[in-house]
């Protein structure tokens, strides 16, 4: 364990799942991630990303901070308070979305989840409990963290359908990339979405905390015919990269919790404009920053991906052109050298 989370280890939260994560660290490789104990690595990289990319591979997803959104305007608020059209978004699907301040600086990204017509969960990295409330001044809404009520796993890989099939879950054959499959199993209740953070087929699981054993026990038991592993943080980050997903507090910061107002980038500058949908029905947190930022243009930088020959760039470095003078073009946020 290094030093920094040995000084940690006394504020630090054990996730559901910590029994059995525990003594497979081989290396002892922890990381803090929300207050909780989070593996950097079990024992190879290399090994744990292989597994992503081959097999089935499962990753604690518990720390997560979770916002259950429910009241008679839960639709109303959440439309009001994501970039993205939520029109498009039925019960029992999930989609991937930005949320901003009203200049249109991003808050954060993640997964809106909807269950019901006015029923909805909002995944987020860092909390924003307080600002969420603010957010919904005048909407009949009640918004509560929910993060110690649930425990999952991400389970990712191209052999991840057929553990779950294994593991006797019916009608995963026709879950759509972003649906949501609720049931029962051995009177034990799971919540499966078909999401993740690998660019590689996989699904997240949730289930009750008291039944957090039981499913890394029965998934394993399943999982032996499916190169089934644990990963920790550093694989995961391999594929991340890969995939062109980008992360809070290495690629962006968020609004709130910038330091200094220049760290903060809107989803035009981040390359998500994408979820940005000025043309859905009312007004949504940050609509006049980005549609004034959209019809002007980026007045700075924006964040890209690119790939390199060679010896990879450290994260931080500058990047410049080959022309005389070496004119800086940026800097490097993410960086990895890439097995495949």
């Amino acid at each position: 364990m290094t030093a920094y989370i040995e000084h940690l280890k006394p504020f630090l939260r054990k996730t559901p799942f910590h029994e059995r994560i525990e003594p497979l660290m081989t290396g002892n490789q922890w990381m803090r991630w929300t207050g909780h104990y989070s593996p950097a690595a079990f024992e190879s990289v290399q090994s744990e990303y292989m597994t992503i990319r081959n097999g089935a591979s499962v990753y604690d997803v518990s720390p997560l901070i979770k916002y259950r959104i429910t009241g008679r305007q839960a639709a109303e608020y959440v439309n009001h308070l994501i970039t993205r059209d939520l029109a498009k978004i039925k019960p029992m699907q999930a989609f991937y979305t930005s949320w901003c301040q009203d200049d249109g600086m991003l808050v954060e990204e993640g997964t809106i989840f909807r269950f019901g017509e006015n029923d909805f969960l909002l995944n987020a990295a860092k909390d924003q409990l307080h600002w969420l409330e603010q957010v919904a001044y005048g909407f009949d809404v009640h918004i509560e963290d929910i993060s110690y009520d649930l425990a999952g796993l991400s389970l990712q890989g191209p052999q991840s359908r057929d553990v779950l099939r294994a593991f006797g879950i019916n009608g995963i054959d026709h879950l759509p990339r972003f649906g949501i499959l609720e049931l029962e199993l051995n009177g034990r209740w799971l919540r499966i979405d078909r999401a993740g953070f690998t660019g590689d087929l996989g699904y997240e699981i949730w289930t009750k905390p008291q039944d957090a054993l039981w499913l890394w026990d029965r998934l394993f038991e399943v999982g032996r015919d499916h190169k089934i592993a644990p990963i920790g943080s550093h694989a995961l980050e391999i594929s991340r990269i890969e995939a062109g997903f980008i992360l809070i507090d290495v690629d962006y910061s968020g609004a709130l919790h910038a330091l200094r107002p220049s760290n903060r980038m809107s989803p035009y500058e981040l390359g998500i404009g994408w979820t940005v949908s000025l043309n859905k029905q009312g007004y949504f947190v940050g609509k006049r920053a980005l549609r004034k930022e959209k019809e002007q243009g980026l007045s700075r930088y924006v964040l890209t991906g690119i790939e390199i020959e060679g010896r990879k760039p450290a994260p931080g470095s500058f990047l410049y052109t080959d022309q005389p003078g070496k004119h800086e073009l940026g800097l490097t946020t993410s960086a990895v050298w890439s097995p495949t």
